[in-house]
């Protein structure tokens, strides 16, 4: 059997980083098991679904590094839809409803008032073709509502082991609504057979709905050749760092703004990989290493908490062990490219990449120097070797410190604050060196330089 995923997103708007958890999900599974990705555009929503929004969802799968085997749009799959759910129509399965929103609701509210579960109670199969005929004529469309079965579904989920559902619980789902759309279950089900897919990776949050999903999928098996049911896993949902829902600022920020705000792909894809896992919160070497690690056997069942300040310490990893070869093209993008050891200085005290910009003017451009004791700059500038060369620094120090008595933090943060105007940075061996003599002394003499 070839392993085969699905990631569905529906192009009403950008993914964000709930979605793209259950995309690297899917995809690193796929590749463990040299398996198919596959891209299926939930686009049956026509009036809210953009091509805009259908193309950043490629750019920014393909930002991630997450490419696809196969991709399809569900727009273009509507006769396939239909000719299923005419079957069902045949079958008794998927039946004809009238009641409007209002009726609805106001017979939810009765069964509310008498302790009763607000489940559909199915009147619309007892409608005689007088009835319907008389609903066609006051200008009703009917809803197509899906006849469960009203039983215990059980499964073997990957995540969360044995679960069963009881659809006895549940009101019988529509499937189509009265302006004949489709929505999304009954579409899912049938690409999810068409299209032969294994495994079902998402969200907790669907796991009722699993078991009327695997109720259509045993109704619609007999279209496609006896079709096997696909194998499960659901995912603990993400929550903020303080194990609350994911604030407004944090759920909804897309993949396209973190791009644009200056994360990294493989920072985003370590940290929603895994969060949640009994793996360490560490940022992968490549997305390859995300692969061998990935094992749902090390997802717990409790909620994954998604910090904003844990994706920015494992951006810092993802720079700091970033070559300068891979570096270098960025660089130079940003006027910024100093060279490998300007590169390796700095990377170390970098969160963003842009912020590489700032070392290149404090090494190259103009500061205006912190001085707070003139006389100290004064001694520093006298013992300034005439020749600096990159391991002065250390002889350097060590003259002023003989000469003004300075140690540790009193002696180091002057020379700092002098040289860069910064009260912390990289190594000021190398950042020394970088910024040469001549602004140096310049620096020391308290000259803007």
């Amino acid at each position: 059997m070839t392993v085969k995923v699905r990631f569905a997103p529906s192009p009403t708007g950008r993914i964000h980083a709930g979605n793209v958890r259950a995309a690297i999900q899917n995809w690193l599974f796929a590749q463990k098991h040299q398996g198919v990705f596959v891209l299926r555009i939930d686009d049956t929503d026509l009036e809210r679904s953009t091509k805009e929004n259908e193309d950043l969802i490629e750019t920014d799968l393909k930002w991630l590094g997450l490419e696809w085997g196969e991709r399809y749009n569900q727009s273009k799959r509507f006769d396939i839809y239909q000719k299923c759910a005419d079957a069902l129509k045949a079958d008794g399965r998927l039946y004809a409803c009238y009641e409007t929103a209002e009726e609805l609701d106001r017979r939810r509210k009765v069964q509310q008032s008498r302790g009763q579960p607000p489940i559909y109670d199915r009147a619309a199969l007892n409608l005689t073709d007088a009835e319907k005929a008389a609903f066609e004529a006051e200008g009703r469309k009917p809803h197509w509502r899906f006849k469960l079965e009203g039983k215990r579904v059980a499964w073997e989920d990957l995540v969360r082991g044995h679960c069963e559902v009881d659809t006895t619980s549940m009101s019988d789902p529509v499937l189509i609504r009265e302006d004949g759309a489709f929505l999304y279950t009954l579409p899912s089900v049938v690409d999810d057979i068409d299209m032969k897919i294994t495994h079902v990776i998402r969200g907790e949050d669907h796991v009722a709905n699993t078991g009327t999903q695997l109720e259509i999928f045993e109704a619609l098996s007999a279209l496609f050749g006896g079709a096997p049911l696909p194998v499960f896993a659901h995912m603990p949902l993400l929550v903020g760092a303080d194990g609350e829902g994911l604030s407004k600022r944090l759920g909804s920020m897309s993949i396209s703004q973190m791009r644009d705000d200056g994360l990294e792909p493989l920072a985003i894809t370590s940290h929603l990989a895994k969060i949640g896992t009994s793996d360490a919160l560490e940022a992968a070497p490549s997305l390859m290493a995300l692969v061998e690690g990935q094992d749902f056997g090390k997802m717990g069942r409790a909620p994954a908490r998604y910090d904003f300040d844990d994706l920015m310490r494992l951006n810092a990893q993802v720079l700091q062990a970033m070559p300068y070869d891979r570096a270098r093209p960025r660089l130079e993008a940003l006027n910024a490219d100093l060279g490998e050891l300007f590169w390796d200085t700095v990377k170390m005290n970098l969160y963003k990449f842009t912020e590489v910009t700032e070392w290149a003017r404090i090494i190259g451009g103009d500061i205006t120097p912190k001085i707070e004791d003139p006389a100290f700059a004064a001694k520093a500038l006298e013992l300034l070797p005439a020749e600096y060369g990159r391991d002065s620094w250390s002889a350097w120090a060590g003259a002023i410190r003989e000469a003004t008595g300075a140690k540790g933090k009193a002696l180091f943060m002057p020379l700092r604050q002098a040289l860069t105007g910064m009260d912390h940075g990289p190594d000021m061996g190398a950042l020394s060196f970088l910024i040469g003599r001549d602004k140096i002394a310049q620096r020391l003499r308290g000259g803007v330089a």
